[in-house]
């Protein structure tokens, strides 16, 4: 990977922490094509892995041992750090290793044989088909802004898309005809979104209104604009789907990524293939997408247990012993 963009070290050259920072976010920056955004949480975990074994060892990130590793993973347990946060951490420790190893800095990763912190694994907050339709009905088509958020609300459902996504979203990357939507996720990695029809009528009935707006130079080719005619924010989109949610009477906490994991639950309930959602969803591991598979386990496990008589029974009687 020596390039004229990085310093070829032998082994056997000591290099500082800065140097070796450097370097590893150039490589992010250059060969991963990340957001600035994650490069600031990649440099974080790699400062946090820096301050500790300074600190408690004053060693070079050439010298840094598994055990230090360990040691620091020990350390942010310590501290509380959930099983998530410390997986995180060490996620973005692999990667800074990787980097030295390519950049021929160090024989061996010392990250290698150490697992990923045990996680607590919590399921999404998920919506029934009901509450989306709710939702959809609480949108109040009178006001001018009432078609747009209907048709957010549609395309965060129908599409499984981001927040980001959805704000960033252009008329150039929609194929209305054909079923598709050109989606720039994270990492700007690209994918095909199909949009139903109810997304599509929903979608065009705004896009009929919101030619009267007057779009600012910078957002003529945005979807999704605001009252001023600027490229609406991710964070007014969480304020509409909140307020949306309280008109229709939802005690859930509803946010915009609840309809992405509505989404991809529904699917999955309904028999979908996981690769295929995996691909709508632009998940680049599987395991990330099956999350859902559990999801959806959880309430067929729920609904025997509510509805079924000897399920039921078993059930009572469990909660009587809980009380006992």
């Amino acid at each position: 990977m020596c390039d004229e963009f990085f310093r070829c070290y032998s082994k056997e050259v000591k290099m500082t922490w800065d140097e070796a920072i450097a370097d590893f976010l150039v490589y992010l920056r250059l060969e991963k094509s990340l957001s600035e955004k994650t490069l600031a949480a990649y440099a974080a975990d790699v400062h946090k892995l820096r301050d500790f074994v300074e600190s408690e060892y004053g060693v070079t990130p050439q010298q840094v041992t598994r055990e230090h590793i360990e040691q620091l993973l020990s350390h942010l347990y310590d501290k509380g750090l959930s099983g998530s946060s410390q997986a995180r951490v060490l996620s973005g420790v692999k990667a800074f290793f990787k980097c030295l190893l390519l950049d021929d800095a160090i024989a061996a990763s010392p990250t290698q044989q150490i697992g990923a912190p045990k996680q607590k694994r919590s399921l999404p907050e998920v919506l029934t088909v009901g509450e989306v339709e709710r939702i959809l009905s609480a949108v109040d088509l009178s006001k001018p802004e009432g078609h747009r958020n209907k048709a957010i609300v549609e395309m965060l459902y129908s599409c499984g898309l981001r927040v980001s996504e959805l704000v960033n979203l252009r008329f150039s990357d929609m194929y209305l005809e054909k079923g598709f939507l050109r989606i720039i996720g994270k990492g700007n990695k690209e994918r095909l979104a199909p949009i139903g029809g109810k997304a599509v009528s929903t979608l065009k009935l705004y896009l009929a209104g919101r030619s009267a707006e007057v779009a600012q130079r910078s957002a003529d080719d945005v979807v999704f604009l605001n009252r001023r005619g600027a490229k609406l924010t991710a964070a007014m989109v969480f304020l509409i789907t909140k307020d949306l949610a309280a008109r229709a009477g939802i005690t859930k906490t509803v946010s915009p990524h609840t309809f992405r994991h509505s989404f991809a639950t529904h699917l999955i309930a309904g028999g979908a293939d996981l690769r295929a959602v995996q691909e709508m969803l632009g998940h680049e591991s599987i395991t990330t997408t099956e999350i859902y598979t559990h999801l959806d386990r959880e309430y067929l496990r729920k609904a025997i247990l509510l509805y079924h008589p000897r399920a039921r029974r078993r059930g009572s009687a469990e909660q009587e012993k809980g009380k006992s």
